[in-house]
């Protein structure tokens, strides 16, 4: 780690920190440190960091928004990479989209509707980037990733630049199949045109919707687990009791069972501890397996 951390520091200075706490890069705000942490702005900056770390036998990971995310209390070992703003920006050309991995969801949905592009309606309110999202199939209201994805690029855990079709990637529900650490920088999608103003009325109706179900005002980081096959995981956890039950400064909310709200101090394992138990208590008393939507990164 001293070697890769030397050869980094020689190229990016002062960019690159060493044991920089995470939590306030969730949206959970729980996160030890990472042992290295450097923003990469561009695409070429990324595929030398990559490389760097393959070279020194360093384990690296991308953290995106930190959405749908829990950061163990003792941190991630290795390097931990944030795509910056320059992997951020968007291009239409008539129904094509490309939208760098870093922008925002909510700003792709937005500048497409502007443009009268019909398909990403149902991530209105959806948190987290277009990376996140791709490597999720974020999907909310009959609609996902999947279907308006053509072509996912990005930098392998050796550094090298590669595309991946739609049939590489594998999409599934809530997840894909990427390559072992490949790290999205930009998504291309098919849209198709619409009516503005009939897209901009469907993008207010959902932004609704989730206002009056989901929690508000404390942090959290979405869906704790997924829905289960022709079931609702909130419905289960709901039936087994777990609405408001609390573990130190987590709990899950009054007012959607399958969120996880930080009240204040919450420590990653009294996260994952109401996680065991709504798992176990929904698999008692329905013979459901309920699979996380959180990914759990760090050292437990």
């Amino acid at each position: 780690m001293n070697t890769l951390e030397h050869e980094l520091r020689s190229r990016f200075g002062a960019r690159l920190e060493a044991h920089r706490p995470l939590a306030d890069l969730t949206s959970f705000q729980i996160g030890g440190p990472a042992d290295l942490f450097i923003t990469a702005e561009t695409e070429d900056e990324l595929m030398a960091v990559m490389a760097a770390a393959y070279r020194h036998g360093a384990t690296a990971m991308c953290l995106g928004a930190g959405t749908n995310l829990l950061v163990s209390d003792r941190g991630v070992r290795g390097l931990v990479v944030k795509l910056g703003a320059g992997l951020a920006r968007i291009v239409i050309d008539g129904a094509n989209v490309v939208a760098g991995a870093a922008m925002q969801f909510g700003a792709l949905v937005e500048a497409v509707v502007d443009r009268g592009l019909a398909g990403l309606e149902f991530g209105e309110g959806i948190p987290g980037t277009v990376g996140g999202g791709l490597v999720m199939n974020a999907g909310a209201f009959g609609g996902e990733m999947a279907r308006v994805v053509t072509l996912v690029h990005g930098v392998t855990v050796a550094g090298e630049a590669r595309a991946l079709t739609k049939d590489d990637v594998k999409f599934a529900y809530r997840r894909t199949d990427l390559p072992p650490r490949f790290i999205i920088t930009r998504v291309d999608f098919a849209l198709a045109p619409g009516d503005r103003e009939a897209l901009r009325s469907r993008v207010a109706e959902l932004r609704a919707k989730r206002a009056s179900r989901q929690p508000r005002g404390l942090p959290n980081a979405g869906s704790v687990f997924k829905n289960p096959p022709g079931g609702y995981a909130g419905r289960l956890l709901e039936s087994a009791g777990l609405k408001g039950e609390r573990m130190g400064g987590a709990a899950f909310s009054g007012q959607h069972a399958n969120f996880i709200v930080n009240l204040g101090g919450a420590r990653a394992a009294e996260v994952r501890a109401l996680i065991d138990l709504a798992r176990s208590k929904v698999m008692a008393l329905s013979g459901v397996a309920l699979e996380p939507e959180v990914r759990m990164i760090g050292e437990w």
